[in-house]
């Protein structure tokens, strides 16, 4: 194995920060300014992103935490500059500007990507770590976004269930963006839910027990939502709701990319094989990966849960099925599903030969018709 290579300096992964001079300008100018915050994220990044190219470089992941200081604070400081965002934004479009609705919507439209891109991404970099302070972070930036039972879902579902049928945010293959977001929704609350409860039970406890993190979730989740009341209203509690949805809209698309078609094989009696790298699709890109913390590092997420982002590992070509891009023009294509299957359904078909080759059925798997197991989760 090849030496890792040196710690590489924060300040990189604190490009995420353009969001907020974009949002503010956004929030006080109106017009226009609404279009650069969408166009930084979805535009902008992937151009540099293309003229960047990749970066492979793999960091010692034993590298002690007291060298990642400037790397943990960036993540610790996003909750109060999202809150003032937010609240900032609905105290000023309903007391202040004299915005129409369009426009009162195209902000929030704008603060909505602002939370879903960076806010939800490093809620999800704060819920996996083992100090309460941190996952405390976690879950106030999922509350600002109404979606607290994600940390449920993806804690206690979505990784020891990737890619099989117990896990809701697994896109089946052939599955478009268009039914996979709906079905989410749907279904995500009550499988974090359940989750829930199967765990309250092993430990002997009812499922209304104070340990249920729900109660938190409710009481964050309406909290945020009352002070978005009192701050602008009724106006002001729908524009807290829209930019949500467009977080959790985000955050979907997101999910939807990063396994879709991808399966763990089926080994019979309720169990499945070990989650392993390629069971994700990874991106290298540099810039992307800065923005995203490296969230496009996403296989050794899921074998190294635990593991901070700055040491995520990159893999080769011939270890993991590797995005074309950086995340972003993978979601804005995974709206368009001919387009995606045209180009994904290929690769998954490709991958399947490459890591499966033993298996020539795959119809079971395309219906998900392999049980799961009884009270997964």
């Amino acid at each position: 194995m090849s030496k890792p290579d040196d710690l590489p300096p924060a300040w990189p992964f604190w490009l995420t920060l353009s969001f907020v001079p974009l949002v503010i300008l956004a929030v006080l100018r109106g017009g226009w300014w609404i279009a650069a915050v969408p166009a930084f994220g979805w535009v902008l990044v992937p151009i540099i992103d293309k003229l960047a190219g990749r970066s492979l470089r793999n960091p010692d992941p034993n590298t002690p935490v007291e060298q990642l200081f400037w790397f943990r604070l960036l993540t610790w400081l996003w909750f109060p500059i999202q809150f003032a965002l937010v609240y900032g934004a609905i105290w000023y479009v309903t007391r202040v500007a004299d915005y129409g609705t369009l426009e009162s919507l195209g902000v929030m439209f704008a603060i909505g990507i602002t939370t879903g891109m960076v806010g939800i991404v490093y809620a999800h970099e704060l819920m996996h770590k083992p100090g309460r302070f941190e996952r405390s972070l976690g879950d106030l930036l999922l509350a600002l976004v109404l979606y607290s039972h994600f940390r449920t879902e993806h804690l206690l579902v979505h990784h020891p269930w990737v890619g099989t049928p117990r896990d809701t945010v697994t896109a089946r293959y052939n599955e478009g963006f268009h039914r996979f977001f709906p079905r989410v929704l749907l279904t995500g609350p009550y499988s974090a839910w359940r989750a829930e409860r199967a765990q309250l039970k092993r430990a002997g406890l009812p499922v209304w027990h104070r340990r249920n993190p729900f109660w938190r979730y409710i009481i964050l989740q309406a909290l945020f939502l009352a002070i978005a009341y009192a701050i602008g209203g009724w106006a002001g509690l729908g524009l807290f709701v829209f930019q949500a949805f467009i977080a959790v809209w985000q955050l979907e698309l997101t999910n939807y990319v990063e396994h879709y078609g991808l399966t763990r094989k089926y080994l019979g009696d309720g169990k499945y094989e070990p989650v392993r790298p390629h069971h994700s699709w990874d991106s290298t890109h540099l810039v992307s990966n800065l923005v995203l913390i490296n969230l496009q590092r996403h296989a050794d997420h899921h074998v190294h849960p635990m593991r901070r982002y700055p040491l995520l590992q990159a893999y080769g070509e011939s270890e993991v099925p590797m995005l074309p891009t950086g995340y972003p023009p993978m979601t804005t294509l995974a709206m368009i599903p001919p387009l995606w299957r045209r180009r994904f359904n290929p690769r998954v078909r490709a991958w399947r030969k490459q890591f499966y080759p033993e298996i020539t059925d795959w119809t079971p798997y395309k219906k998900w018709e392999y049980p799961a197991p009884e009270g997964a989760g």
